[in-house]
């Protein structure tokens, strides 16, 4: 399983790669292999907002749907349109190709309610005993 150093986790498996004002949003390695083959994505709007904490997006896996949640408050600004036709690149390449959305971050100091690449691997491996 993959833990890039250069990420911030939630204990809700979302990553961010945290850029001056903007993150980078998807799930993590993890996430997607508990969901397995994934087959659908619902992507935020373009231009709304969401406060950290709340669904950003919704995927349909073989096994369950997932929500997705905004791991900062924040505007979209992009979103990955190519999940559309290729779902399945959350399953290939969850923290490349697999990206969900871009955001404006409104509140930097939330950046500190994450956690980083050790915390994270610390936190599966505890769920991961507790299963």
């Amino acid at each position: 399983m993959n833990f890039p150093q250069d990420l911030k986790f939630t204990k809700d498996h979302e990553w961010a790669k945290i850029t001056d004002q903007t993150a980078l949003v998807g799930i993590t390695d993890y996430a997607q292999e508990k969901l397995g083959s994934i087959v659908f994505i619902e992507l935020p709007p373009l231009g709304k907002s969401f406060r950290q904490g709340e669904i950003l997006a919704t995927i349909d896996s073989v096994k369950a749907v997932a929500e997705v949640y905004a791991p900062l408050s924040g505007q979209v600004t992009e979103i990955n349109e190519e999940l559309k036709d290729n779902p399945e690149w959350i399953n290939q390449d969850a923290y490349g190709k697999g990206w969900i959305a871009k955001l404006k971050i409104d509140n930097a100091a939330e950046v500190n309610n994450l956690l980083s690449a050790d915390d994270y691997q610390k936190f599966i491996a505890e769920e991961g005993a507790k299963e």
